[in-house]
């Protein structure tokens, strides 16, 4: 165990500086740090941030990462430029011992230095991990599901799409056609939604450019185990997304579960089979598995008990937000109701965080954290959405457009904001991009080829895993 070199002091007589942990490099992770790194004064505080990945990812942007309109690149925010006042570790908090005020954490150098994992002590922690996809026992689920969190998972999903319809566009078996063109989404969420409705409409203009697939060939079905989609946009916005959807011939099943996808067949609880070689996996989220590591108190459902003012009940010198953390809603009627885990209430929830974290150094008064949700935008593919916003419920042109206007005003950094506009003024003066880059998933294909090391393997085994086909 090697210990991280934290200092605490400048000159001699100087008072020590407050060491800071920021657990996660997400939403309330990066906003919590920005906040931190603006408000602090000099030699105040030191801010250490430790993060699996070296970007945040603007989440609500993967669908158009997926569907091409938006490069992957500025999907994610650089957090070495954003928070260049604050440390960066690019690793994975294995463990946190709130109680000896240390953190265990395992980074890219762990293997080549081989004298185990990295401890960091802190004064104060934020502990801000974020969630993972909530998956369940479905027999062929881990051999065949892709999932849709990470932009890495976009971009292959795009790449499977587009090889499955070169596979079917080249195979001379119809069974092998059948399979390739069906594409089955489990979960009636945002991710689900938005991630279905941008791919078959990419889809479907690609289509025109193979000589013998027509839009019409391929068969999207979405699988929601409740009785309706989109529930955060309101009901009467649900029954109007599920009939846009079937309008583009999308079969979508509601009250359904996926009872298993082994060999490739995906098999629902309603008895219907679907062939397929694309499973993609939006069920929900759960807790990252981290907070089982760690000396602090959770709910039932994994999440960390958190106070209004985003410190984690009965714990001092511990803050929490964002998805790991049961945030009561001091908004809501009625009593014992908690913040819902979106971005909305995480990004508002981080500035709160820095604030009170600011306030508990200086001996100040904490204030509560209040935000009554003000609604969902949802995009269902170009030129089409639903909003359900302060009451107003808008769709097609309209919601896509708030849609889009509304995240370009979120998404963090001007410099992203103007390439994000940029690259939607290209597409609407120029035809989309149709390109697969499946290659970029084994870039060492090519050169192991020349050097004799065998064939390719992206063409010796053409989307057969796509598990690896999701990590992009």
């Amino acid at each position: 165990m090697v210990k991280a070199a934290n200092s605490r002091g400048g000159a001699p007589g100087t008072p020590p500086r407050t060491r800071i942990l920021v657990i996660g490099g997400g939403y309330v992770g990066m906003y919590t740090a920005l906040h931190l790194q603006r408000k602090l004064r000099p030699g105040e505080a030191e801010v250490t941030v430790v993060t699996p990945e070296p970007y945040m990812t603007y989440q609500p942007f993967l669908p158009e990462a997926a569907a091409g309109a938006i490069s992957p690149r500025h999907v994610v925010i650089p957090l070495r430029r954003v928070l260049d006042r604050c440390r960066i570790v690019i690793g994975q908090a294995q463990r946190i011992d709130h109680a000896k005020r240390t953190a265990t954490v395992t980074t890219l150098a762990t293997p080549e230095e081989g004298t185990g994992d990295l401890e960091i002590e802190y004064d104060e922690l934020v502990l801000a991990p974020g969630s993972v996809s909530r998956t369940l026992p479905i027999p062929g689920l881990a051999d065949y599901g892709i999932g849709f969190k990470t932009v890495e998972e976009a971009i292959g999903l795009r790449n499977h799409v587009i090889e499955q319809m070169d596979i079917a566009s080249s195979t001379r078996d119809p069974a092998v056609r059948d399979a390739a063109l069906t594409f089955v989404f489990v979960g009636g969420g945002y991710a689900g939604v938005e991630a279905l409705g941008e791919l078959e409409d990419m889809a479907r203009y690609a289509a025109r450019y193979y000589h013998n697939i027509k839009a019409e060939d391929m068969k999207w079905v979405l699988v929601e185990a409740s009785d309706r989609i989109l529930p955060e946009v309101g009901p009467e916005m649900g029954v109007y997304t599920v009939r846009e959807l079937r309008r583009r011939n999308i079969d979508v099943r509601l009250e359904t579960r996926l009872d298993s996808c082994e060999n490739r067949v995906a098999v629902l609880s309603d008895g219907s089979r679907f062939p397929t070689r694309t499973i993609v996996w939006t069920a929900g989220v759960k807790p990252h598995p981290l907070l089982a590591s760690t000396d602090l108190p959770r709910n039932e459902r994994g999440r960390l008990r958190c106070t209004a003012f985003l410190t984690i009940e009965g714990v001092e010198h511990a803050w929490a937000a964002g998805d790991a953390a049961a945030v009561p809603d001091i908004t809501a009627e009625e009593p014992g109701r908690e913040c819902a885990p979106n971005a909305q209430h995480a990004v508002r929830q981080a500035k709160q965080l820095a604030d009170n974290l600011i306030a508990a150094l200086r001996d100040e008064t904490l204030t509560e954290y209040a935000h009554k949700y003000a609604g969902s935008v949802a995009s269902l593919g170009l030129h089409k959405g639903v909003a359900h916003v302060y009451g107003r419920k808008l769709k097609g042109y309209p919601a896509w457009l708030m849609h889009r206007t509304y995240h370009l005003s979120r998404v963090p950094t001007f410099n992203r904001k103007m390439r994000v506009l940029a690259e939607w003024t290209l597409a609407g003066l120029f035809t989309r991009e149709i390109v697969s880059l499946g290659s970029l998933e084994h870039p060492r294909a090519e050169f192991e080829l020349a050097a004799g090391g065998g064939p390719r393997h992206h063409l010796q085994q053409p989307a057969s895993n796509p598990p690896e086909d999701s990590k992009g």
